[in-house]
């Protein structure tokens, strides 16, 4: 399922707190956004205890039981986790991921919050979360009778929500720092291969490994960042984390050049560090500058002419570069249309450029 209409992590939370203590929630999104750590917020926020159950580790008699002789009846008997007394939060994680018939079990405790004779504790909460199948993840399709018997919403990344997050977890610096550079590498859409990939998860994943190889205070070698980076992270923005952890007691540093205290690199053995550079720089002008042109401030309008001219400064160093920094691209999101008029009239040769690249 994929959602016209998408929430932040803050969204979600109020979401969550007016709704699923009504009705069950289904969260979608791809994996590594933070759906599990969201929920088990939520449940310690309203001091209930979180109780998760793995779709697609389940089989049907884990959730209904297996069958007793009572007084000469037959009855199922619930598990000792679901059964509970105090009332508490179900989540079931990975639910479009497990089969028919354990989706089918799943039916009277969704609906009626029940399983045979047991009802939930009144003031329970039932929660479910599960990958797209876009996501390159184990998902099923579900029933139209199991997904009418849920609200849905789907989460989506957000940078401001995330560092938020992240500075109350004291995320390793190398990694906010990083990130505030290049924000958009934060999470990427899950690859067809079998490889590493960029999310808030394993951004955290290289934030824990940093923090260890670093506890004693000494210094971490960049042949060590190489490695953390790419058990960790997307190959290209691993890379980019390598060139960017060499540079970091270096004067080519993007803030630095933007306030025009450096100078772009000039040297043939610097192109890689010109490449993280140029890239961004384009990063931080999606950033900073908005869509439209009516909304621009004073300050948008300093930060565009120093752009058009590091933009010229850039071009006589390498107008490929300069070439990268103002082509569209599929995986990143365009520049302001405004900004490239402005960079076809004020920059005639680079414009020109930029319909070949």
């Amino acid at each position: 399922m994929n959602l016209n209409f998408k929430v932040n992590q803050h969204e979600l939370m109020e979401v969550l707190l007016n709704v699923a203590v009504i009705r069950p929630v289904f969260i979608w999104g791809p994996p590594g956004i933070g759906k599990s750590s969201l929920v088990e917020k939520f449940a310690n926020d309203v001091g209930l205890k979180c109780v998760s159950l793995l779709g697609s580790q389940l089989a049907p008699e884990d959730i209904i039981g297996v069958p007793q002789i009572v007084n000469g009846k037959s009855r199922f008997c619930p598990p000792k986790m679901i059964a509970r007394e105090e009332p508490y939060c179900l989540f079931l994680d990975e639910l479009n991921a497990c089969s028919q018939e354990v989706q089918k079990a799943f039916y009277s405790l969704i609906h009626e919050r029940r399983i045979g004779d047991y009802e939930l504790p009144e003031g329970s909460v039932v929660i479910g979360a599960g990958n797209r199948a876009q996501d390159s993840a184990i998902v099923k399709p579900m029933s139209s009778a199991l997904i009418n018997r849920m609200f849905h919403v789907q989460l989506e990344v957000s940078i401001k929500q995330w560092f938020i997050w992240a500075y109350e977890e004291e995320v390793h610096p190398y990694v906010l720092e990083y990130l505030q550079t290049r924000p958009d590498h934060l999470w990427v859409q899950p690859p067809k291969t079998e490889e590493p990939f960029s999310t808030p998860r394993s951004w955290h994943m290289l934030s824990d490994a940093l923090k260890e190889y670093g506890h004693h205070g000494q210094e971490i070698p960049n042949s060590v960042i190489e490695i953390l980076a790419n058990g960790s992270i997307s190959p290209t923005h691993a890379q980019q984390f390598k060139t960017f952890h060499k540079n970091l007691k270096t004067k080519y540093q993007i803030n630095h050049i933007m306030n025009g205290d450096a100078r772009f690199p000039t040297e043939p053995e610097e192109r890689d560090t010109l490449y993280f550079l140029s890239l961004s720089f384009r990063s931080q002008i999606v950033k900073e500058l908005p869509n439209r042109k009516e909304d621009l401030t004073s300050n948008h309008q300093k930060y565009a002419h120093r752009a058009k001219s590091l933009l010229k400064d850039l071009s006589e160093i390498s107008l490929e570069m300069a070439q990268m920094v103002v082509a569209n691209s599929k995986d990143e999101d365009p520049l302001p249309e405004w900004f490239m008029v402005e960079v076809v009239r004020d920059l005639p040769r680079l414009a020109q450029k930029r319909a070949k690249v």
